[in-house]
């Protein structure tokens, strides 16, 4: 079985960067495997919206987006009809391409 890729790309204009993702690997550990500075202030458990991103491709391949993940995504700076959470975007046993936006990230001081 072939590894899923992530492409990841920035609204603060550095350049796109494709990654592998092994099955059961969240997007943010993808990212924080890879140097990619993304927010995750509740340490990924879906305890806030600082790894809030936009899935530009891929969407209906990840889990369904639960009622808690929704509460989060509602409290979110800019969140659109493509928002999710990073830590709950977890790739499935399959090969995929999944496509993200990582928004402007606002640093609260921690």
């Amino acid at each position: 079985m072939q590894p899923s890729t992530i492409i990841f790309q920035f609204q603060d204009g550095q350049p796109p960067q494709t990654h592998v993702a092994a099955s059961g690997e969240s997007v943010l550990d993808v990212a924080l495997n890879n140097g990619i500075q993304l927010q995750h202030n509740c340490g990924g458990v879906c305890g806030c919206s600082t790894c809030h991103i936009y899935v530009d491709k891929g969407m209906d391949d990840l889990p369904e987006i639960s009622d808690k993940e929704e509460d989060f995504i509602d409290r979110a700076i800019s969140p659109r009809i493509n928002s999710r959470l990073a830590c709950q975007c977890v790739l499935p046993n399959e090969q995929l391409e999944v496509v993200v936006t990582i928004p402007p990230q606002h640093f609260l001081g921690h």
